[in-house]
């Protein structure tokens, strides 16, 4: 792969972790007044209605063969479920936190890759694994004194997630990024239509959907529209540049979360939390170094 293409996926990366902080802090703003649902509702119908003139400018084709269409609607699904458990833990937590417990998602892959997919990996990648979700522990620990069984959302986050970047892969090799942002966001509106009007008048919390009302749909909107940006720029940077090159880059999302949660919460994390952080970004880089180590290739042996 050439340099300069390579170097223009590490920027689309950093782009991407510039912009992907701004969903959290909206959802944040979004979620003191309206329910998680509506936000979560409001993040994919941005999406459509956002990636519907991309569509028709690039004269994109609208048919999905079959066994796209069952990938797009299990990556619509763990994306709602990965939005969700995350705007529900933001109503609550500081957005450094809840990411920091969320950044455990790699190492999920790397046990999924393990125990189901059947791929080999090392002991040393699993312990990582063990260290990094130990990490996560020291965030969650004081959490969970503070805010209850909330801190418990973005393990959901991290699983779904994780789910999701392991579908997207698949999909990679069947279609662009700009349809597959485009189906799996009106896939995802399309199944929360029915859950939300089984919801409506139940009044429970998160679940009853109700109308963003004054600013609430500006932060409802900026969601969807981070969301999309967000994930066209991670997608691109994929096309460019190998994931094994761009993984490292990911933790710069904490620093930008951290930033945007003092200037506009006031939150800072505590020093167990930043052990935490440093622990899970620690062992998450080691990963990926293993990972570089075992796809590389091995060196020629010379003739005699």
């Amino acid at each position: 792969m050439k340099t300069d293409q390579t170097m223009h996926g590490v920027r689309m990366m950093i782009a991407f972790c510039l912009v992907a902080p701004l969903i959290d802090v909206a959802s944040k703003l979004a979620v003191q007044t309206v329910p998680v649902s509506a936000v979560t509702m409001g993040r994919f119908l941005v999406q459509v209605v956002l990636m519907v003139p991309v569509m028709v400018v690039m004269r994109l084709p609208l048919a999905l063969s079959r066994g796209a269409a069952v990938l797009l609607f299990w990556r619509a699904l763990v994306s709602i479920v990965s939005t969700y458990c995350f705007v529900a833990a933001v109503q609550v937590m500081p957005v450094a936190d809840a990411l920091a417990i969320a950044f455990v998602e790699p190492f999920i892959i790397l046990l999924i890759g393990k125990l189901v997919l059947r791929e080999q990996v090392g002991p040393r990648r699993l312990g990582a694994a063990v260290v990094g979700f130990g990490g996560a522990l020291l965030v969650i620990q004081p959490g969970f004194v503070h805010f209850g069984w909330v801190v418990l959302f973005p393990l959901g986050t991290a699983l779904a997630f994780a789910l999701y970047i392991l579908i997207t892969r698949h999909l990679g090799y069947q279609m662009a990024p700009e349809p597959m942002q485009f189906h799996t966001a009106w896939i995802a509106v399309v199944l929360l239509v029915p859950a939300l009007w089984l919801a409506d008048g139940t009044g429970l919390a998160g679940l009853d959907p109700a109308w963003p009302v004054g600013v609430a749909w500006l932060w409802t909107f900026g969601v969807g529209l981070a969301a999309t940006v967000s994930h066209m720029f991670v997608s691109y940077a994929l096309r460019y540049a190998p994931s094994s090159t761009l993984a490292p880059l990911h933790y710069l999302e904490i620093v930008m979360a951290v930033a945007l949660g003092y200037l506009v919460f006031g939150t800072f994390p505590n020093l167990v939390t930043w052990a935490g952080i440093a622990v899970i970004t620690a062992s998450g880089i080691y990963c990926i170094h293993r990972e570089r180590l075992a796809f590389r290739p091995a060196p020629a042996v010379p003739r005699r």
